[in-house]
């Protein structure tokens, strides 16, 4: 049965009306500020003031496949980031060890999470959040309340240039995060685990019945998404040169809306890499042009949490729409 042209342009509109909104807030904002905004220093300072947010955003995606939230990112990233710090500045550890040791720690806590929720049969949200608050608290522990500042000869130049150095004339923070993008496409879109993901996210019981593992596969979702959170805060750490044991936090709700509006673009109804990678796309436009044009300080977190009440409300109205979608279609 061929669409009606209404549904068809209805479809792409969904699909890519995000992606239009990111170009025409950039040719918005070039117009506003001809001479700073559309520079190639302008779009290389944003591209890596927002690769955290981007990684971070990336890896929430995973368990929202699942239709479960990890609340513990932004405490994660803020322990993982001092981790880090201290074992190559107070303990001396060569900085490939310390980074292997807190991306799989990460990835540790990210597969405890997953088992607090699943076996426990906690709601996510809570479990999460309280898994947060135990590794804020570990965070506070290490660091005693101060900041992990490193000695007069600084931090390894090998280090600091994880995040400093440049490719093909732009930040290399920024192909991480395409690197991440592409991997988790390729995982969710055309690979088995993915699609299992989405079926546990659509209907768990439904999953369990067709014999799918439930159990193991939100385990891992949250264990990936874990990853993801340890190797932001390794570039984290050589980004800021200093441990700051509050910082995690003011990278929370950036990663939420960047995934959740992501689920309303490119595959509308479900949390997609692409979907996400426009939206953090759209953040990171709106903010840099909104502070050129010398907004308040209050209007960053304004811009996050309006956002992120649209994006949940776009989110949960793709999703019943895409519901609606299968019960009157053709069998």
């Amino acid at each position: 049965m061929t669409p009606s042209p209404g549904r068809r342009a209805g479809r792409l509109a969904g699909a890519y009306g995000l992606l239009t909104l990111a170009a025409l807030l950039f040719l918005a904002f070039s117009l506003a500020l001809p001479d700073t905004f559309p520079t190639l220093d302008n779009v290389s300072a944003v591209l890596s003031t927002d690769a955290i947010p981007a990684l971070l955003a990336l890896g929430a995606t995973i368990p929202i496949a699942t239709g479960k939230f990890d609340l513990s990112l932004g405490y994660g990233l803020g322990l993982a980031h001092v981790v880090t710090m201290r074992l190559i500045v107070t303990e001396g550890w060569p900085w490939p060890s310390a980074c292997a040791v807190v991306v799989l720690g990460g990835a540790a806590v990210g597969a405890l999470n997953g088992t607090v929720v699943e076996f426990a049969r906690i709601d996510s949200f809570i479990a999460t959040l309280g898994t947060g608050s135990v590794l804020y608290a570990c965070t506070g522990w290490i660091t005693g309340g101060a900041r992990v500042v490193p000695g007069p000869h600084g931090l390894p130049a090998a280090f600091t240039d994880l995040y400093d150095s440049r490719f093909l004339g732009l930040p290399v923070s920024a192909f991480y995060v395409l690197a991440l993008a592409a991997a988790l496409w390729v995982l969710l879109e055309r690979l088995p685990a993915g699609r299992y993901l989405y079926v546990i996210g659509s209907n768990p019981r439904a999953a369990e019945l067709v014999g799918i593992p439930v159990r193991r596969h939100v385990v891992r979702a949250f264990a990936g998404s874990g990853l993801v959170v340890g190797i932001a805060g390794v570039l984290l750490a050589a980004q800021q040169r200093i441990g700051n044991p509050s910082v995690g936090m003011d990278y929370l709700l950036p990663a939420f809306v960047g995934a959740l509006l992501g689920s309303t673009a490119v595959r509308p109804g479900r949390a997609n890499a692409a979907g996400t990678l426009v939206a953090v796309t759209v953040l990171a436009v709106g903010l840099a042009g909104i502070g050129q044009l010398g907004a308040q300080f209050w209007v960053t977190p304004l811009f996050n949490g309006c956002t992120l009440l649209i994006a949940v409300g776009l989110a949960g109205y793709a999703a019943r729409r895409q519901v609606r979608r299968r019960r009157t279609g053709p069998p």
